[in-house]
């Protein structure tokens, strides 16, 4: 897989044209995060895949196989009322990561469609995380 060199400048580019355009090209699952931060209280905005589930969305915190979480799982777990921007709509949401067997059949789920996370959780000793984001009651 070929990452960006710079991927905060890479990630502020995909934020400000998915702002720009409404969202991105209809069966592109990918939103905007924006988290509170752990340590410092400032938002943080993180573009990513998710998963459709029901009522709720599915983000994976695979950080691309490294062998850390991504900033935005610690800042979640921290602080778990988040906002969520897909194509179209953008509202509060609560955060919580999956455990146990609902994480199982989850993760067996997402890998039969997205192989490529098999290839993130081979190469690491963590288990990646998979967050539910529950629309917040208006």
């Amino acid at each position: 897989m070929n990452l960006p060199q710079d991927m905060l400048a890479h990630n502020r580019q995909v934020i400000a044209d998915f702002r720009a355009n409404g969202g991105v090209e209809p069966g592109r699952n990918l939103l905007l995060l924006t988290t509170t931060g752990a340590r410092t209280g400032e938002e943080r905005t993180s573009p990513m895949m998710f998963v459709p589930d029901g009522d709720r969305i599915l983000v994976i915190a695979s950080n691309a196989g490294a062998v850390r979480h991504p900033n935005w799982y610690h800042n979640l777990v921290a602080h778990p009322d988040v906002t969520v921007e897909v194509t179209g709509d953008t509202y509060r949401a609560r955060a919580h990561p999956l455990e146990g067997e609902e994480r199982e059949r989850k993760w067996a789920s997402i890998t039969g469609q997205f192989a490529f996370f098999l290839d993130h959780q081979a190469n690491i000793e963590r288990t990646i995380p998979i967050v539910a984001l529950e629309r917040a009651s208006q």
